[in-house]
C-alpha cells in the first residue's frame, strides 16, 4: 500500500514524516522517486500533470487534494475513472482562511489604508469609525472556511449576512441563496468576502453586473480563486469609487504578471495565494484517517462532486 506525493508548493519532506507517524504501515514516495507504480493506492497532489494520474497509477483508491479546491484536478479530462477525489479539510488550513479573512475585514473596517496613506503623507487627521455592529460584513460561500470565518466575525460583533448556491441556515447570519438571493444580499454588505469554489456557474461571478449592486464605497476580498474575478471589471470599480479597495489572494493567471495593473493600484492590496495552506502536521492524520476509513470499507470523508465542481 503506497501513497504517491505531488506538489511543487509543499515540502515533501515535511509531509513524508508526518505521513510516516499517522500511518506508519504506509509506505510513501515522491512523484519523480522510482518505484512500483501498481503498488500506489492513493495520491496526494496539487496540480499534477493532467493525464499522468491515469497513465501511470491504474489501481489507485482515492485521489487526495492538498488544497481545500479540487479544480486543479477537475480540469483534468483524462482523470481515473470511478476514483473518488477528497477535499482537504483540515483544522489548521481552516484557521489560516480565517485568519485571512478576519484580518482584512479589520484592515477595512478600521480604515487601515487611509491611515496609512496619512502617514506617509504625515497628514494627523482625525476620521470617524463606526465599531463593528454598524459595519456590514458579507460572505460568498458558506462552506467550512466561511462558516468558521462567519463564526469569529461573530464574536466581533460584526453585522452579517452570507450568500450560498443552496439554502443554509446560520445563527445570527442573514443567509441569502440562489441567484434570486443575490441582489438583496449584495445591497446590505459593506465588505464583501468570496469564498466561492470555482465552478462553471461561478467563473467570473464578481463582475461589474454583480459589482455595480453593492453600495457605493464597498469593499471586497477575494480569497477563493482567481477564476471568480473579471480583472477588467474590478479596476473599472476601483476607478469610479464603486470600489475603496480590494484585497486579493488569488489571480487568473499566477504568478500575477509584473505587467498588470493590479500591483501599482493604490487600492489593491495584493497576496500571493497563501491565505490558507495546509499543515503537514495536522493535514496527514486527516490523511491517515481517511485511508483508514477506505480501508475499512467505508468511503472517505469530504468526497468532492465532481457534477457541481467542488
Amino acid at each position: 500500500m503506497t501513497l504517491i506525493f505531488k506538489s511543487d508548493a509543499d515540502s515533501w519532506a515535511d509531509w513524508r514524516q508526518h505521513l510516516r507517524d499517522a500511518a506508519p504501515d504506509l509506505a510513501c514516495r515522491d512523484w519523480d522517486e522510482p518505484g512500483d507504480d501498481d503498488s500506489v493506492e492513493f495520491a496526494l497532489v496539487w496540480k499534477p500533470p493532467f493525464g499522468e494520474l491515469r497513465r501511470r497509477f491504474r489501481n489507485l483508491k482515492a485521489i487526495f487534494s492538498l488544497g481545500a479546491g479540487v479544480d486543479h484536478l477537475l480540469a483534468d479530462s483524462d482523470l481515473p475513472p470511478g476514483v473518488p477525489i477528497v477535499r482537504m479539510v483540515e483544522p489548521e488550513l481552516t484557521r489560516g482562511m480565517t485568519e485571512y479573512v478576519v484580518l482584512h475585514v479589520l484592515r477595512y473596517h478600521r480604515q487601515t489604508p487611509l491611515f496609512e496613506e496619512q502617514q506617509r503623507e504625515h497628514v494627523w487627521r482625525v476620521v470617524p469609525t463606526p465599531t463593528a455592529p454598524k459595519r456590514r460584513v458579507g460572505i460568498m460561500g458558506l462552506g467550512v472556511i466561511g462558516q468558521d470565518s462567519l463564526r469569529v466575525l461573530s464574536a466581533l460583533g460584526f453585522a452579517l449576512s452570507g450568500w450560498s448556491r443552496t439554502a443554509k441556515s446560520i445563527p445570527g447570519v442573514t443567509c441569502h441563496h440562489g441567484l434570486d438571493g443575490l441582489t438583496a444580499f449584495l445591497t446590505e454588505v459593506d465588505i464583501l468576502v468570496c469564498l466561492l469554489p470555482y465552478t462553471a456557474d461561478t467563473d467570473n461571478i464578481l463582475n461589474r453586473n454583480l459589482l455595480d449592486r453593492l453600495p457605493r464605497g464597498a469593499y471586497l476580498i477575494n480569497a477563493g480563486r482567481g477564476g471568480l474575478q473579471d480583472e477588467d471589471d474590478i479596476l473599472a470599480a476601483l476607478d469610479s469609487g464603486r470600489l475603496a479597495g480590494v484585497t486579493l489572494d488569488v489571480f487568473r493567471e499566477e504568478p500575477l504578471p509584473a505587467g498588470h495593473a493590479f500591483w501599482d493600484h493604490p487600492n489593491v492590496t495584493i497576496t500571493p495565494h497563501n491565505a490558507g495552506t495546509a499543515q503537514a502536521w495536522s493535514g496527514a492524520a486527516e490523511v491517515a484517517a481517511n485511508i483508514k476509513r477506505i480501508r475499512d470499507g467505508q468511503a472517505p470523508l469530504n468526497i468532492a462532486d465532481p457534477a457541481a465542481g467542488y
